[in-house]
């Protein structure tokens, strides 16, 4: 694959959003889930995306459901629950598979040109978070354990 722009994804209601679309943007894609003990991470990166977003940033937040079955919502119920809970304003998609032979184009890509640890590429657990550049090249992988709050100057460096 050229680049994360020839890639296209479902929007949390429905549409086809071609990634193409946030070309010169800053992008932090993280796979998200409503019952799992990292879920207060919406807030950080909600303030993230609020603090940064003039700038540039846009936070892309891919519903899973492969860790320990803490998305077990549909869509309706993940946007309900992300605007009630957190009021999250950044672009949320439709629940995506993140490992394994059905994994989303866009997170083959991801993990591909970021690795994990010892150079393994599947995700361990929900909010592994990627930041891409503004021209599409994937810049770091971090953990499910690092706060947003600890990434905004490696994203600010981006804007």
């Amino acid at each position: 694959m050229a680049s994360i722009y020839d890639i296209s994804a479902t929007t949390i209601d429905g549409q086809q959003q071609a990634l193409a679309a946030y070309r010169g943007k800053a992008l932090l894609v993280v796979n998200v889930a409503s019952k799992c003990g990292f879920t207060p991470q919406y807030q950080g990166l909600e303030a993230l995306y609020r603090k940064l977003g003039p700038q540039g940033l846009v936070v892309l937040g891919f519903p899973c459901d492969q860790f320990g079955h803490q998305e077990p919502g549909d869509e309706a119920a993940i946007k309900n629950f992300c605007a009630l809970n957190y009021e999250v304003s950044f672009p949320l998609f439709a629940k995506v598979e993140v490992n394994g032979p059905n994994a989303h184009p866009l997170y083959r890509e991801l993990k591909h040109a970021a690795p994990g640890v010892l150079g393994t590429e599947a995700i361990k657990w929900n909010f592994t978070k990627f930041l891409v550049d503004r021209n599409g090249q994937v810049v770091r992988r971090y953990a499910p354990t690092d706060k947003p709050q600890g990434l905004e100057q490696d994203v600010a460096a981006l804007l």
